[in-house]
């Protein structure tokens, strides 16, 4: 388990963890160290012993495939990505910022408008939104704080800048991924742990409750919480279950909740009905009012939004919220924060070019065969156009719903995402990656210390989505590095 020379070779870009002659970056001396006493026969051991305690935990993840559910095992990898926690509070600080400014955002526009007023958010952007709720005008949540939870998703360039790529502001998952992937390491590798001084990440459900308990509209009583899951049949349902049973949250789906006459949610229990402080939802906007959105959604409670809009009940996060979950407001994100908070952005977006500039679009146009095009809305790597990589006929038909609908695309350039060592059979290899950190904001703010990296499993592939195939590392911030 040699790192360098011609054992790993991470091919021009950015690595993880070696330098670009091969030598271990300060922060992964110790693992790297470690690794090199390992050969491949140990190596596979341990990683059986991960595999078949992924199977024996449950631990699984559902993906859609030409119309069928596949429920799998969690696709883990066992050599972790490492970062000094001197970058880390640059991070930390960034995401802050970052959270800050948007709930500053989603809350003007569902009230005063103003920086549609002062021209710096083009009026036209929100008319197009698919994602703004007119039921949700006039009212403010708790704290002001629309997007409770948030999923930033982070890369590395090839020259060492991280950036933002997206927001995910509506049901952001993963993070139980996060924690059961140290669980994981601590079980198969427990020497390595005392070799660095690896901040701990298993603050995040204490903070989940507090979070969510502080939005209670009963302040002198302890709040009744309900996590709203559609169902076993959801790809996220393992984590679902697992953020209710680690926060003592009630896991309930939208026919164990109903709402009264006077306007508040209740849960159905075998003792009569129980008084609902505040919902941790995992549905969409769509499907969790049928009075208010779809109408033909059996997994939302009728009545919600009214409950909600009179301050009822609380939830999180808000409807709504995912105004500002859309890749066309993602290129405006720098500007929001100058707007609201006058600093400049600590971490900085990819460059991005929006369709629904003419000016713009003619060079999207132009360049399909370098740029990555994104449809505004979509989530989980779908709809994504990989240009360098896609068909003459791929591209074509890209063209034709940029043409068609310029509002839902935005593009960008192919970024060279970082890489780290990865078991790929009975070797290590270089595999591209990305990083997921969750922000929660009520009352305080709270920002897990690293995040999910979700890593391409195949050779080559830039596309790290556990819906597309990919897989998942451990994150180790290291103390004092």
């Amino acid at each position: 388990m040699k790192f360098g020379s011609e054992d790993y070779q991470p091919h021009d870009v950015f690595d993880e963890l070696v330098d670009a002659e091969g030598r271990p970056r300060p922060a992964a001396r110790a693992l790297c160290d470690y690794l090199a006493t390992l050969d491949a026969g140990e190596m596979r051991l341990r990683r059986q012993a991960v595999d078949a305690a992924i199977i024996t935990m449950g631990i699984s993840f559902t993906t859609y495939n030409d119309g069928q559910n596949i429920d799998r095992a969690w696709p883990f990898d066992p050599i972790p990505r490492v970062m000094p926690e001197s970058e880390w509070r640059r991070i930390d600080a960034g995401l802050r910022q970052r959270l800050t400014a948007l709930n500053l955002f989603i809350d003007d526009l569902y009230n005063a408008q103003k920086i549609i007023k002062d021209g710096v958010f083009p009026a036209e952007l929100l008319a197009g939104s698919r994602n703004f709720r007119k039921q949700c005008r006039g009212i403010s949540p708790r704290f002001g704080v629309w997007a409770n939870i948030c999923g930033t998703d982070l890369v590395r360039d090839r020259d060492g800048t991280v950036y933002v790529l997206e927001d995910n502001l509506r049901v952001p998952s993963g993070v139980s991924y996060m924690l059961e992937n140290r669980m994981l390491m601590k079980s198969a590798f427990p020497e390595v742990f005392g070799a660095s001084r690896i901040l701990p990440v298993d603050g995040y459900t204490a903070a989940l409750y507090d979070m969510l308990a502080a939005l209670s509209p009963r302040v002198d009583e302890r709040p009744v919480i309900v996590l709203l899951t559609p169902g076993i049949f959801n790809s996220a349902y393992f984590e679902h279950s697992y953020l209710a049973q680690q926060t003592g949250a009630q896991l309930v789906q939208g026919e164990d909740l109903l709402v009264g006459s006077d306007d508040v949610v209740y849960m159905k229990t075998i003792a009569g009905l129980r008084r609902v402080d505040v919902i941790y939802r995992r549905i969409d906007d769509d499907f969790l009012d049928p009075e208010a959105f779809r109408s033909d959604s059996a997994l939302g409670v009728p009545g919600l939004m009214r409950a909600w809009a009179k301050g009822n009940v609380a939830i999180a996060n808000a409807p709504g919220a995912g105004v500002a979950d859309d890749k066309v407001v993602y290129t405006y994100v720098p500007k929001i924060i100058k707007y609201y908070l006058d600093q400049d952005p600590i971490l900085p977006n990819v460059p991005s070019y929006q369709c629904n500039d003419p000016q713009q679009r003619d060079f999207v146009l132009a360049n399909l065969d370098k740029l990555v095009v994104k449809p505004a809305n979509e989530s989980g790597g779908y709809g994504l156009l990989i240009g360098p990589r896609a068909t003459d006929s791929e591209r074509a038909a890209c063209a034709e719903h940029v043409r068609a609908d310029p509002r839902s695309w935005m593009a960008q350039p192919m970024l060279m995402l970082s890489t780290a060592p990865t078991w790929a059979g009975d070797a290590i290899a270089p595999r591209h990656l990305d990083m997921r950190p969750f922000i929660l904001q009520s009352r305080g703010m709270y920002v897990t210390t690293g995040g999910l990296t979700r890593v391409a499993m195949r050779e080559g592939s830039l596309v790290v989505n556990s819906s597309q195939g990919g897989g998942s590392k451990d994150t180790w911030i290291v103390g004092g590095a």
